[in-house]
């Protein structure tokens, strides 16, 4: 039988996906919480690290209920997330706009997570597996908190940017 050649499979092959993608985001949360300058962004990153744990704890629960390893893939758009992410990190840019530029990362994560999340949620509402889609739509209902307390963050801290850029430009105007 060809992979994914049944909706259980494409299911599980997903799982598998969002499983990597969660990993390797525990790994990414920590530098980015050490990258931001703003206490709240810090803390929030922070607090998304552990709700990043408790999401791998339901992916293996839902990968039991299934009857299937999470392991064995590897999430090449988490990869490209991470590293532009990673680059944000090394901006050469004042502290509220590299704050800005980490929002807006985190925000392309989160997004990603919430698509992912969405999709595996809905194949296991069409499968009849109820307790997955239970577990599932807990981690898709705190990534959208998560997005929606990012946003909430860079209405201030986008304008904390623009102002920062603002008063550079007025330094060079003033040296010169």
């Amino acid at each position: 039988m060809p992979k994914n050649s049944s909706l259980q499979d494409l299911l599980i092959d997903e799982l598998k996906d969002l499983y990597s993608a969660e990993t390797q985001l525990t790994k990414a949360l920590p530098k980015m919480a050490k990258a931001a300058s703003d206490e709240n962004l810090r803390a929030g990153f922070e607090t998304h690290l552990d709700q990043t744990r408790e999401h791998i704890t339901r992916l293996d629960r839902v990968m039991e209920l299934l009857d299937a390893s999470p392991k064995g893939k590897t999430c090449k758009a988490m990869k490209g997330l991470v590293a532009e992410g990673e680059e944000r990190i090394d901006d050469d840019a004042t502290d509220a706009v590299k704050d800005a530029a980490l929002i807006c990362a985190a925000q392309k994560v989160e997004h990603y997570e919430i698509a992912g999340y969405g999709s595996v949620r809905t194949f296991a509402e069409l499968l009849g597996e109820e307790e997955v889609v239970s577990l599932l739509q807990e981690t898709l209902d705190e990534e959208a908190e998560t997005d929606r307390k990012l946003t909430e963050l860079a209405s201030s801290l986008n304008v904390k940017a623009e102002m920062s850029e603002a008063s550079t430009a007025e330094d060079e105007k003033d040296d010169r």
